[in-house]
């Protein structure tokens, strides 16, 4: 085995968030960390983390099985429909161009 070393993106903490909340939840928050075995800081960050993805996930990437993978394949190699009203709409000019 050779001796090379895979560098791994930086994952440094250099940015502040704050934000206020009350006693209860600050209180609940840091036994949280204590049971987890993290600072508040490193919790918050760790579960804001994975809520923000949890968030973001169906708005930028979704998985499908292979029987829902060729269902939209298939969805998507049809061709087009043709819309005679939306390519007449498409062909007038624009009301934002002058002209």
């Amino acid at each position: 085995m050779t001796g090379k070393t895979i560098k791994q993106p930086s994952r440094r903490r250099d940015q502040r968030l704050e934000f206020r909340t009350t006693a209860e939840d600050r209180e609940l928050f840091a036994r949280a960390a204590e049971l987890a075995g993290t600072d508040l800081t490193g919790f918050a960050n760790e579960h804001l983390r994975i809520a923000a993805l949890r968030v973001l996930a169906d708005r930028t990437a979704f998985e499908l099985s292979q029987e829902q993978a060729d269902a939209w394949d298939e969805i998507n190699e049809r061709p087009a429909r043709d819309l005679p009203a939306l390519r007449e709409f498409l062909a007038r000019p624009s009301i934002f161009v002058d002209g």
